[in-house]
């Protein structure tokens, strides 16, 4: 008989939550899949007014979901930009290109769920440093297949950005 491990809870205190930060967000992590019992990633992003979250970007495993606590945060998905506003809730499927900034003029406070999870606070530690100025984008770009982050080119999100200056 194979005997699997019953699934346990995670239960992260926002006192003792891990946190990375860099000038204009902070993020808390929170469930990281495969090192805590959890089958999911989450964490959640506080971000200065109009601060730019990720480029355009998609996920070949996982769906990504976003809800917003507070305040107001500006999504691309595929080639459209909408606000979503406190209490919208946004799911990106799998291989959907999609970036996210706080609203122009905005803060914004944001849930983020990856389902399935894989192991991603590893890449959300070298992002804060990489804002902060203490790594490099390069090491972003090589660490795509591990992290399944990919990154796309979005003349759309371009232009809304330029924008909102």
């Amino acid at each position: 008989m194979n005997a699997q491990a019953a699934p346990q809870a995670v239960l992260t205190r926002a006192a003792t939550a891990e946190t990375t930060a860099d000038p204009s967000s902070v993020m808390t992590l929170l469930a990281d899949y495969g090192t805590d019992g959890s089958g999911l990633t989450s964490y959640r992003s506080t971000f200065a007014k109009g601060a730019v979250g990720a480029p355009a970007h998609f996920h070949t495993k996982a769906s990504e979901l976003f809800f917003v606590l507070d305040g107001a945060l500006r999504v691309l998905i595929d080639d459209e930009v909408k606000v979503l506003e406190k209490g919208d809730f946004l799911l990106v499927p799998p291989h959907t290109p999609h970036a996210f900034a706080a609203a122009p003029g905005r803060e914004a406070d944001v849930l983020f769920v990856f389902s399935p999870g894989m192991p991603r606070f590893d890449y959300l530690r070298l992002l804060g440093r990489v804002m902060r100025g203490e790594a490099g984008f390069e090491e972003i770009k090589n660490s795509s297949e591990l992290y399944d982050n990919h990154y796309v080119d979005s003349p759309v999100w371009q232009a809304a950005l330029q924008d909102a200056k």
